[in-house]
Order: structure tokens, then C-alpha cells, then sequence
């Protein structure tokens, strides 16, 4: 196997909103996401950090057509991890967040929930724990 002699590091995501700047407070308030910058007047893209994960969240334009019902091709949900999956789970309902699937145990060690963000995106919180 032959290695890129280019490094190659995650730079942002990028994703489109029918409201970018509520879509950008959904990830501030729900999930603790900085927000680092807004472009536009009026704003055209709201720009996130999430635990270093740059996130832009761009104003579509009217007539996109909306996102594909999960599962899908391409980028399927967001991951983040947790410390305490129960805590987490309690906090997002306290929220009135839209739970997709509650707590599953996948496999030993790994536990994952995911809820329905701004546009349809898939967010996956999973906390894995070292497993004997």
C-alpha cells in the first residue's frame, strides 16, 4: 500500500440549513458547541466549533431540496462522544430534543442514543468504556 505523500487533517463540516443562525443555536444550547464567527449580512454562514470539530452551517437557498431520510449515502450522522450516556440522555429530553433511538448497548463497551438536529442531521452521542 502506497502512502499519500500528502498529510491530510480534518479541516471542517459542512453543512446547509433552511435557517442557518436557529440551526447554529440548536448546536450552542443543546450540545455546548462555541460559536466562532458568523459571515454575511444578513448571516450567510454560522460558523461552530465542537469539541475542535469546525462546523460551518451555511444559509441554503430557497428550492434546495430537503435531506434524505436515514439510513442514506454520504454523511449519515454526526458523532459525538460522551462521558455518561445516561446523563446525556436525560439532559437532551429535558431539552424537548427529538430522540431518535434511545440508549442501545451495540456491543460490550459501547453505548450509543441519537437524536434529530436542525435539517434532518443525525446526531450520535456514544460513551465507550474499556471492556475486560
Amino acid at each position: 500500500m502506497t502512502v499519500p505523500r500528502t498529510r491530510y487533517r480534518c479541516d471542517h463540516l459542512h453543512l446547509r440549513s433552511r435557517d442557518a443562525v436557529a440551526a447554529g443555536a440548536f448546536y450552542v444550547e443543546t450540545i455546548g458547541a462555541r460559536e466562532i464567527g458568523r459571515e454575511g449580512a444578513p448571516v450567510s454562514r454560522v460558523i461552530l466549533d465542537i469539541g475542535g470539530l469546525t462546523l460551518f452551517i451555511e444559509q441554503a437557498p430557497d428550492g434546495l431540496a430537503p435531506a434524505a431520510s436515514a439510513p442514506h449515502l454520504g454523511i449519515e450522522h454526526i458523532g459525538l462522544a460522551v462521558e455518561d450516556i445516561e446523563a446525556t440522555h436525560a439532559d437532551l429530553r429535558s431539552r424537548n430534543v427529538t430522540i431518535v433511538s434511545g440508549i442501545t448497548d451495540v456491543r460490550p463497551g459501547l453505548r450509543v442514543l441519537f437524536i434529530e438536529g436542525p435539517d434532518a442531521v443525525r446526531i450520535e452521542f456514544l460513551q465507550r468504556s474499556d471492556v475486560a
